[in-house]
């Protein structure tokens, strides 16, 4: 989802490729909370192309190998639909682009802004396809990274679309996806709730997930839905997949002249209860809702150097939209990284973060 709009048009560096070394690199790290370590950052991809292609709104964020991954365009105006090859480095934080795949609709022809806005992203085992999200309908579509052309389309449940075809709002439907290492489960995070669930006293929507069974490069189909309900204001942003038990998950929003608050939870699926049957969660006890547990505010990570193009609490904190959980590090932590989606707007950055945060 595009929190903010642009505010100027965007100051846009010609490049063939990004360089590894940081225009904007942190200073140092240091500790989030008990349980989170900021690493660094990277603002080496902001305001940079590729092939003729801007580096911007990456919304998504699925890592391929130990330095590898591949980053998700959302609503890309009249640009083609896109996905990045990053190389990134933990330590020295460091981020490049080495590849593009523009995806193409069934036909051979490039989705554009008007008919996809990529959200969601999962990269399949064998990282021959990729599984992308689009907020407008929503959809969950399938796509070759040989060439880009889309090859499958997941079932999405009737009430999950956008009304007056189903309950959902536009602009607040599959902003997440993730898959557990196996590729069996894939985990469907709406942003926000169905109108027939809302939003409660405290301003806390009450959304879901839906959770796929199936095979990597297969079909899936919807066997569970789980009640999620994020902090008073926020919006679910993205989810990672830790173990059968446990999610990672992400919160955000933005208030103008103040900034964004950024939030990652770690989420409990013990004992989660299945709401699909659930006509509406507003009547729901609170025992459906899955548990979480703040793991870090991103406010309270170190600047480490880090300027801001806007107000911020922070100068470290912009539009962060994508998640994504590494192996494990020498000291038995889990590696993070998050990645901003600078909207093509000239007062937001594209920022890349890296932490290591105890997920035991």
């Amino acid at each position: 989802m595009r929190w903010q709009k642009p505010l100027a048009a965007a100051v846009v560096l010609t490049a063939l490729t990004t360089s590894l070394t940081a225009s904007a690199t942190s200073s140092g790290g240091g500790v989030c909370s008990p349980d989170a370590t900021f690493l660094g950052f990277s603002d080496a991809l902001d305001k940079t192309t590729f092939d003729g292609q801007p580096v911007a709104g990456l919304s998504a964020m699925n890592l391929t190998g130990p330095h590898s991954a591949i980053a998700l365009v959302d609503n890309v105006g009249t640009t083609p639909a896109r996905v990045f090859d990053l190389t990134v480095h933990s330590k020295p934080t460091t981020v490049g682009v080495d590849g593009m795949t523009i995806l193409k609709r069934p036909d051979g022809t490039p989705y554009t802004g008007g008919d996809f806005d990529g959200e969601g992203l999962v990269v399949e085992r064998g990282n021959h396809t990729i599984l992308a999200t689009s907020e407008r309908e929503p959809s969950i579509r399938r796509f070759r990274l040989s060439d880009g052309l889309q090859i499958g389309e997941l079932p999405v449940p009737a009430r999950f679309q956008v009304a007056p075809a189903g309950e959902a709002t536009n602009n607040a439907t599959f902003e997440s996806l993730a898959a557990s290492r196996d590729g069996l489960s894939l985990y469907a995070g709406m942003e926000g709730p169905l109108a027939s669930d809302g939003t409660d006293a405290n301003n806390r929507t009450r959304n879901r997930i839906i959770r796929y069974f199936g095979l990597p490069g297969h079909g899936y189909r919807p066997v569970a839905q789980y009640a999620y309900r994020p902090d008073p204001g926020l919006a679910l942003d993205d989810l990672g997949w830790v173990s059968p038990t446990e999610l990672v998950s992400m919160e955000r929003t933005f208030t103008p002249g103040v900034g964004n608050t950024i939030r990652v939870f770690t989420v409990s699926l013990r004992r989660a209860t299945d709401v699909t049957k659930v006509a509406s969660l507003a009547a729901a006890p609170e025992s459906v809702f899955l548990q979480k547990k703040l793991l870090f505010d991103l406010v309270n990570c170190p600047p480490s150097g880090a300027v801001a193009k806007q107000p911020q609490p922070n100068p470290l904190l912009d539009n962060v939209e994508a998640l994504a959980v590494g192996g494990y590090l020498p000291d038995g932590r889990r590696q993070l990284y998050l990645l901003s989606d600078d909207n093509n707007n000239a007062t937001q950055i594209t920022r890349f973060y890296s932490l290591a945060v105890d997920l035991q």
